[in-house]
């Protein structure tokens, strides 16, 4: 019996140890400055980090993130970022910050998805209307108003878009669980690709008619090139 038992939590033991391996790795110093001249690097921990004795704190520094951004654009929204290609002394750390800016009547973020985060996010200016879709086969859509000190959460990989359907400006702030969230906006990806994605491909998982298909290609890849 004992026997069984200890090959049980090997077996645990052994399942454990692999979904822990298939995560980012911990920081292995107390911080992990990026670098891009890999001549003062010292220590590799998904990019080359400086020398801690050289880091400042400006490393760690990002001003600017109270200047509303140009929502004069297609969707009417800017997203301004920070994180490790901003603040290099986040490298490691798991964590990033992004400000949203929305124009009024319609200001939109599109639907997009962060592969490798979750995030919250605080309005702290006007109305948006915001959600995310479960994955297949489900498709459920989580959607809620938010006001003014409100806050939501977008899990992991989900696709989510916020929208603004007040007449005023609006302004939110959204922290995510990765210093390089990384973001892929849905129409973008599919019909602004490089090189193009077989309109045939589209047609068909669209239920499209092939010439609305290139249409939309030809106005997205312009869009992203």
């Amino acid at each position: 019996m004992k026997g069984v038992q200890f090959l049980v939590a090997f077996v645990l033991l052994a399942l454990a140890s692999k979904l822990v391996s298939a995560s980012d790795p911990s920081p292995l110093q107390d911080f992990c400055v990026a670098i891009n001249d890999t001549k003062d690097g010292v220590f590799v921990n998904g990019k080359f980090c400086k020398d801690p004795k050289l880091a400042t704190a400006e490393d760690f520094f990002l001003p600017g993130l109270n200047i509303p951004g140009n929502t004069s654009n297609q969707v009417g929204s800017m997203v301004t970022p920070a994180n490790v290609q901003q603040i290099p002394g986040l490298n490691t750390l798991g964590i990033s910050l992004v400000r949203i800016d929305y124009a009024p009547y319609g200001g939109l973020n599109p639907p997009h998805t962060h592969p490798r985060a979750t995030e919250i996010l605080v309005v702290v200016e006007g109305t948006l209307s915001l959600g995310f879709v479960t994955s297949n086969t489900d498709n459920r859509l989580f959607t809620k108003v938010l006001y003014p000190g409100d806050v939501f959460v977008f899990p992991e990989g989900m696709i989510h878009f916020q929208f603004n359907i007040g007449s005023t400006n609006a302004v939110a702030f959204a922290a995510l669980s990765s210093q390089n969230p990384g973001v892929i906006t849905i129409a973008n990806a599919v019909f602004g690709s490089d090189p193009a994605i077989n309109p045939d491909v589209l047609a068909k998982a669209f239920q499209l008619d092939q010439n609305i298909v290139k249409q939309l290609q030809s106005r997205f890849w312009w869009d992203n090139n």
